[in-house]
């Protein structure tokens, strides 16, 4: 379960991150709710439940409250974190936006 959790967090740290620097601002909501689409026939083989995630989190970069803590939250390293409790540093990490 804990390798499941692992790849699901890993890919959506790289769809956050590659959206939030390749992806214009109006195309990343249609680009999550075609991830989100694929999601739900998941069970086809090349499409795949960890869609539907990666999805809401394009569309979450497109709206100003959810994108900053989702930001933080993609640049913080997760690989020593227990996902069960909340990382003591993170309050700690400044995200810089000013290549937007």
């Amino acid at each position: 379960m804990k390798k499941l959790r692992d790849r699901l967090v890993a890919a959506i740290r790289r769809t956050v991150l590659w959206g939030e620097r390749r992806v214009p601002r109006g195309v990343r909501s249609v680009v999550g709710i075609l991830l989100m689409m694929g999601g739900v026939v998941g069970f086809l083989p090349v499409l795949g439940f960890w869609m539907i995630p990666a999805g809401l989190a394009l569309i979450a970069l497109d709206i100003p409250a959810m994108r900053r803590r989702l930001l933080e939250w993609a640049r913080r390293d997760h690989t020593a974190e227990d996902f069960s409790q909340p990382s003591q540093n993170a309050s700690a990490q400044k995200i810089d936006h000013s290549n937007r």
